[in-house]
């Protein structure tokens, strides 16, 4: 199964996320890494890069994230597994994360999840 890695400047939304995430696909492989390892806001490439390798597999991992400096240290971590097929989705943070989730769980590939995730309809709440 695909990973997910989910990652927040916030503890909180990181692990909130990752119990929504979860609550609706239980057996994905779902990482998260939120703020500094001291429990303040920020990001962590020292956290984010756990939280990789506790999901990755030959499958791949997604990884998705809040804002601004959680993607360059994404990016930074990606860098450091340059064998690995680990990919960031550019989507809301907690829809996305739970439809990967449900993705992964179902045996979808790495293409096929990052293919529903940038989908432009693929978030929308009205109609």
């Amino acid at each position: 199964m695909v990973g997910i890695v989910i990652v927040s400047h916030s503890a909180k939304v990181a692990e909130g996320t990752s119990e929504l995430a979860k609550m609706m696909a239980a057996s994905a492989p779902v990482a998260y890494a939120g703020g500094l390892e001291d429990g303040s806001l920020g990001t962590s490439f020292e956290l984010i890069e756990a939280a990789v390798k506790s999901v990755l597999s030959d499958d791949g991992v997604i990884m998705i994230m809040d804002m601004g400096s959680a993607l360059m240290t994404a990016e930074m971590v990606i860098e450091s597994f340059p064998d690995s097929d680990i990919r960031l989705a550019d989507c809301p943070i907690v829809e996305g994360a739970v439809n990967a989730a449900v993705l992964s769980m179902c045996e979808q590939s790495i293409d096929e999840i990052m293919s529903a995730l940038l989908e432009p309809d693929a978030f929308k709440k009205l109609v």
